[in-house]
């Protein structure tokens, strides 16, 4: 059996840990590991990313873009921040978009998407895409998420024993309208205009919804129920194994939809609930999952000619 040798740059934060744990079962995988006294030494670092065969960077922006300009330009790298997610020269890591699979498997650099972009795009590209819904048309998004989604300060935070009465409630953020995943939701969606994204953080650990309301006279003939707009999403992602469209109005059991349903899960879940008048568009998956680093070891799959899956949890 061919051995990959794989190096996790930043492998201490909450993405790399996750990716460095699940690969470090792979029998076809050899994890490069730095002493800690090197875990910031540029020219240590450079060195494992010349000997491995696929460099993960889970790094802030500003060291990614650091390290990538110093990186030889054979070195096959997956970017989990959000530094190059709209460059042009690299490729967007989210394979069940049409035609992202073939790119994601011939490229050397390969931005990871952010998770609340994930699910946008997921609902919203293939509407634009197959001209159901007008690519200036006015979008809005509300995401929820568990706390694990802000890194180890936020899981610090909302664990500690002493922590403010305002963790125990939802909380909105990013009020200023600047959410670093709005540049990668306009332009992978095909998207005219900027959403407006509301993103809320919750008191829970891991887990996305993403909604998108839309009026019914938004979308156009022939898709205009929410029975048409479940079976194009269906048929949009009929070969994704990682992206499962429910039957139209399907919920859980309670009528609910539980944000945290999927967590530990490496798959997203899309529904379709409608009205005469309204559609709703959700996204539900793990932040941690195919938000971050499972998504992640789907783009190096696919870069290595791996099984698509191979390593993840998707049952």
């Amino acid at each position: 059996m061919a051995q990959y040798r794989i190096f996790v740059d930043g492998a201490v934060g909450t993405t790399g840990l996750r990716i460095h744990e699940r690969l470090s079962n792979q029998a076809d995988i050899r994890l490069l590991t730095l002493a800690e006294n090197e875990r910031k030494c540029l020219t240590a670092r450079l060195a494992k990313i010349r000997e491995a065969d696929l460099t993960f960077l889970c790094l802030p922006d500003e060291a990614a873009r650091e390290i990538i300009a110093l990186a030889p330009d054979t070195a096959r790298i997956c970017d989990t921040s959000t530094a190059h997610r709209t460059h042009a020269d690299w490729v967007y890591g989210l394979a069940e978009l049409s035609g992202q699979r073939e790119k994601i498997a011939s490229a050397k650099r390969v931005a990871v998407p952010g998770c609340h972009a994930t699910g946008f795009i997921s609902l919203i590209r293939p509407l634009i895409e197959r001209q159901a819904l007008a690519a200036d048309y006015p979008l809005g998004c509300q995401s929820l998420t568990g706390y694990s989604g802000g890194g180890k300060p936020m899981i610090a935070d909302y664990q500690a024993t002493d922590r403010p009465a305002a963790f125990n409630a939802p909380r909105l953020y990013e009020l200023g309208l600047q959410h670093k995943h709005l540049p990668e939701m306009q332009r992978f969606t095909g998207s005219e205009a900027t959403p407006i994204f509301t993103p809320v953080v919750a008191d829970y650990h891991s887990g996305m919804l993403v909604s998108v309301p839309l009026p019914l006279a938004a979308i156009n003939a022939p898709f205009r129920s929410g029975e048409a707009v479940q079976q194009l999403l269906a048929d949009y992602y009929r070969h994704a194994k990682l992206i499962r469209v429910q039957p139209h109005a399907q919920m859980d059991t309670d009528g609910m939809l539980a944000a945290n349903a999927l967590a530990g899960k490496d798959h997203l879940e899309i529904n379709v609930f409608s009205n005469e008048h309204q559609l709703l568009l959700t996204a539900r998956f793990d932040n941690l999952g195919k938000g971050a680093s499972g998504a992640a070891i789907q783009c190096m799959n696919l870069m290595l000619g791996r099984n698509e899956t191979a390593g993840l949890e998707w049952h």
